[in-house]
């Protein structure tokens, strides 16, 4: 492969760049900056930025409101997106539930949920994994029967992002028990408001409410809810694995933090960070913007190479060595801070409820630590890592 973006592609950067520049809000960028999860009401008025410039679903086809974006193209406004501390906006409704819809969806569906979706009115969670189903779907046991034009559901959904948010959950649910048990499973839009939808909140490790428990209890589901044909989710779900495989390499993400980690160290110095501790953590940052390079370019290749038979090694591979990378990215911070974080370290905490900083301290000590403990997330969700080496061998050796 060309080893170099071409003309086209570089003026497309310089025109999503200046677009950043213009478009989003300051003072959301630096809420972003923080480390923080930010809210839906947080993020709208970036999600209409984007609608109105027409660049709010890269993913979808241009016949319903997509860009047309290359693979490229898609690459290059991310990682431009994260450099510039622009937020992920309504991911689950913009990234699974369109092109599912798109693809699968009948005509009153797209109708329905399509529009809504990019204008930012609907936002979506993922019912996907259960308490004995994480990265084995194949073993969701959420239940359902059909009676009349009705889908009624039975079932418990856990590590559900921003369930407490959503207006509908994409929720993969049981529908028959013939045949393999992957071939027995439909997606459904499940109404969040609807009676018999319970939501729990999950506590993690970095002391936010972003996940929740999502209790189903006789949910009554009009059947014309029903995405496709029924017993066709293992289809959709592998359609949507096929189409986002570089999502998880987390590009624009590790270049915002090596972005930035010269002038939190420059800081740190100024307030009296002992320089032989400084040029240690320096050299520590020059290989990890070596790695994060080779990453990038095998992310490239990745995109390059679109008829390759070991794609799916390929996505498992940088979503592995991307949660990686993330991880130390962070941690690097986390040392360079030092003793400012400890404040961090209290439990439960948010944005609204951080204790006192030490003196000197930078206001984004206690995001910074609290964005650290989550990346450790970054190594399960999507499916572990553990599944994707199995995914990584069973593609290149057991084909």
């Amino acid at each position: 492969m060309e080893l170099e973006f071409t003309a086209q592609e570089q003026a497309f950067e310089e025109e999503v760049q200046r677009f950043l520049a213009d478009a989003l809000p300051p003072s959301l960028a630096a809420k972003e900056a923080q480390g923080f999860h930010l809210h839906r009401e947080d993020v709208a008025p970036w999600h209409q930025a984007l609608w109105r410039q027409g660049w709010i679903a890269p993913g979808w086809p241009q016949r319903f409101g997509g860009t047309g974006w290359s693979p490229m193209e898609r690459f290059l406004f991310e990682r431009a997106c994260g450099v510039a501390n622009a937020p992920e906006v309504s991911l689950i409704a913009l990234s699974m539930v369109g092109p599912v819809l798109c693809e699968f969806g009948s005509d009153a569906l797209r109708e329905r949920f399509l529009e809504p979706i990019r204008r930012g009115d609907l936002w979506f969670c993922q019912g996907f994994s259960e308490p004995e189903a994480g990265s084995d779907l194949a073993a969701v046991r959420c239940r359902t029967r059909f009676e009349g034009d009705s889908i009624v559901l039975n079932g418990h959904k856990i590590w559900t992002t921003d369930a407490h948010m959503a207006d509908y959950m994409i929720c993969l649910a049981r529908t028959s028990d013939a045949g393999r048990p992957r071939e027995g499973l439909s997606m459904i839009l499940l109404p969040m408001d609807a009676p018999g939808v319970w939501v729990r909140p999950i506590a993690t490790l970095d002391g936010d409410h972003h996940i929740n428990e999502v209790f189903l209890e006789d949910v009554v589901v009009p059947r014309e809810n029903l995405v496709g044909e029924v017993n066709s989710g293992w289809a959709q779900a592998r359609y949507l694995l096929g189409r986002e495989r570089t999502h998880n390499a987390y590009v624009g993400m590790l270049r915002r933090y090596l972005a930035r980690f010269p002038g939190l160290l420059q800081r740190q110095l100024a307030a009296g960070l002992d320089g032989r501790v400084a040029e240690g953590l320096l050299r520590d940052h020059v290989q990890l913007s070596l790695d994060v390079e080779a990453h990038e370019w095998s992310v490239l290749r990745l995109l390059a190479d679109e008829e390759s038979s070991q794609l799916r090694a390929g996505a498992s591979a940088v979503k592995v060595r991307g949660s990686e990378l993330l991880l130390k990215a962070s941690e690097l911070e986390v040392m360079a801070l030092g003793s400012q974080v400890i404040p961090a370290m209290t439990p439960a905490m948010t944005p609204t409820t951080a204790q006192p900083l030490p003196a000197g301290a930078g206001a984004d000590a206690p995001g910074r630590v609290t964005q650290s403990l989550y990346w450790r997330a970054a190594a399960i969700f999507g499916g572990t890592n553990e599944i994707q080496r199995g995914i990584i061998y069973s593609t290149l050796f057991h084909r």
